[in-house]
């Protein structure tokens, strides 16, 4: 029996071809010719690089069709109609390959921004210009830069409000998945809620047509779809994958299937986002979960809890990952981009920390001390100690890859850069002082002593959001009002836009006005419905864009209380709990037509 290892040398010697004789094109692996050989290594007959026998395998691959043929030259088949576009593309370059590809981009892209604007003045000209915008966003946010200017096309002063209350405890956390909000509960639900959508005629279109009739009156509150509750009795219960205590923060994924909530007892429980069935409960966290952050475009998600550790996890599998140690106190708060790193605030040991996981490393950055109350004037009254000092770092908010801000309890708002370890910014007392006490509450005696009266204290920052890559930042407190900043344009300071929900001083009547004659009632009116805007403490913020890329305005949704989200250390009993939904209309944009600017929209 002849083989590999019992024939002639001569016989396994390869012949060289000769110079005018070229190599041959091998057309099929042959079996090997006895169970020995098939065991055997490479010899030298199939000592070719293997990187090119496995793209001449991969190429012939498919072409078994014609199998009766054996006669059929490689080349034939590989240039056959049935080919797949790795065969027809095997002998390009990288540099072709990268062209070929943003081809491909190139028309996807165009083709969605005719879709879009279906309503153009000068189409060419428009979608030349909309899929050049198109592109430079989609690459700014590739390289996680801020790209979006969305504080100059946004008409805050015009904003419409509706303030929805339910009988339920105090509201500490909003989540949004358009058209869908989530809210938790102190009393222990997680609640489902469907927003209204915006009335046709209430922004302006893209189309020139006005409306035959006009449409109907929204609705203005949202509409309760389902909810779920806390079931302490299932405390010992090993298979019960729900919360046995309050939940304390919600996030919803972007895809729309998930729902993740933290609580109370310790548990991270992941949603089904359809019917908020609890799907898996992860028990990993010591204490507290006190804040969730979804990785931008992924089910990946960073929590944070007061055992002091930042935990990974990967909803798509529901497992746990890998848990992030460094802070000294309780984490309060998290955030996080598309990139796999995260922000956190660790309270009072007053750091935040920039996690980079796949690296295994982390930024430290200290806060605390003067902060950037010193260089600014001190109101008459005011403590200037009290209003410097820094005891906590409570919210954090991410607006690119490389900045965020963060939120103290001294009313602070700091802009943070990796590349600095201080703060770029500092926003000292940012929602205002409270007022003074009276000096009756205070002393027992009929003339207080004036130095046992304290210094007023600067209002906390409960709440901060940003809209990622753009410059708007939203932070609230107890004042019953949120408050828009924007980033400015070399990204080295904060900057005042306006207030959401604070009563005007046009429509506020003075004390005298309220009690003359015919108009009390109506002047009574007016001052308890400017008032009751977003009355008690603003535990958390949300925000989505109406449209596509925003083209219809932005919603906020802000959820108040009588309590922090937290503890009880600040109780407004004239609080309520519920919902504020802010619509902020776009700015109408005019365009030239025929060498003449011209408004999208007609009045």
């Amino acid at each position: 029996m002849s083989s590999f290892f019992t024939a002639p040398g001569a016989q396994n010697k390869r012949k060289r071809p000769s110079a005018t004789e070229g190599p041959k094109k091998r057309l099929a692996t042959t079996k090997p010719s006895s169970k020995f050989a098939s065991k055997a290594g490479p010899t030298k007959a199939t000592a070719a690089p293997k990187k090119k026998a496995i793209e001449r395998d991969e190429s012939i691959s498919g072409s078994d069709l014609d199998s009766d043929a054996g006669g059929g030259d490689v080349q034939d088949r590989s240039g056959s109609d049935g080919a797949s576009d790795d065969s027809e593309n095997e002998g390009e370059t990288a540099a072709e390959k990268r062209l070929r590809l943003a081809q491909r981009y190139l028309e996807k892209t165009r083709k969605e921004v005719e879709i879009q604007d279906e309503y153009a003045f000068d189409a060419e000209e428009i979608d030349k210009d909309l899929l050049a915008e198109r592109l430079q966003e989609d690459a700014a946010e590739t390289k996680g830069k801020v790209y979006r200017r969305l504080t100059a096309e946004l008409d805050f002063e015009k904003a419409d409000n509706t303030q929805f209350r339910w009988n339920s405890g105090t509201v500490t956390s909003v989540a949004v998945c358009a058209p869908y909000v989530y809210t938790t509960t102190k009393d222990g639900y997680l609640t489902k809620w469907k927003l209204q959508d915006l009335p046709k005629d209430q922004w302006p279109q893209t189309t020139r047509k006005k409306p035959k009739k006009p449409p109907a009156p929204p609705k203005r509150r949202p509409e309760r779809v389902c909810f779920v509750k806390s079931q302490p009795g299932k405390t010992k219960d090993k298979t019960f994958q729900g919360h046995t205590a309050a939940p304390l923060t919600v996030k919803a994924s972007q895809d729309g299937k998930f729902v993740v909530t933290g609580g109370l007892d310790r548990r991270l429980v992941v949603h089904n986002a359809e019917d908020l069935k609890p799907l898996r409960a992860f028990t990993q966290h010591r204490d507290i979960v006190t804040g969730i952050a979804f990785r931008r475009g992924t089910n990946q998600i960073f929590s944070c809890s007061k055992d002091r550790t930042v935990k990974v996890f990967s909803l798509d599998e529901l497992a746990y990952v890998e848990t992030l140690f460094g802070h000294q106190d309780e984490i309060l708060d998290v955030d996080a981009l598309g990139q796999e790193r995260c922000v956190s605030v660790g309270a009072r040991d007053r750091t935040a920390r920039y996690w980079k996981v796949p690296e295994e490393s982390q930024l430290v950055f200290r806060g605390g001390g003067e902060g950037g109350a010193k260089k600014q004037k001190v109101p008459a009254g005011v403590n200037p100690a009290s209003c410097a000092h820094e005891g906590s770092m409570d919210r954090v908010a991410m607006i690119d890859d490389e900045i965020f801000v963060t939120g103290s309890d001294n009313g602070d708002l700091a802009l943070w850069s990796i590349q600095r370890k201080k703060a770029l910014h500092v926003v000292p007392r940012a929602h205002g002082i409270e007022p003074a006490l009276d000096p009756l509450q205070i002393s027992a005696d009929e003339t207080p002593n004036p130095k046992d009266i304290p210094a007023p204290q600067p209002r906390g920052i409960t709440a901060l959001r940003t809209i990622p890559y753009s410059d708007v930042i939203l932070s609230g407190s107890w004042d019953g009002c949120v408050r828009v900043w924007r980033l400015s344009q070399d990204k080295k300071k904060i900057e005042v836009v306006g207030v959401l929900g604070q009563p005007s001083s046009s429509s506020t009547p003075s004390p005298k006005e309220s009690t003359n004659g015919d108009d009390t009632t109506e002047t009574k009116s007016e001052q308890k419905q400017t008032h009751d805007l977003a009355r008690g403490i603003i535990n958390d913020i949300a925000v989505f864009e109406r449209g596509d890329r925003g083209k219809d305005g932005l919603c906020i949704v802000a959820v108040t209380g009588k309590e922090m989200r937290l503890g009880r250390w600040k109780y407004m009993k004239e609080g309520r709990c519920g919902l504020v939904i802010f619509e902020v209309p776009k700015i109408p944009k005019t365009k030239k037509v025929n060498g003449h600017a011209s408004d999208e929209e007609e009045e």
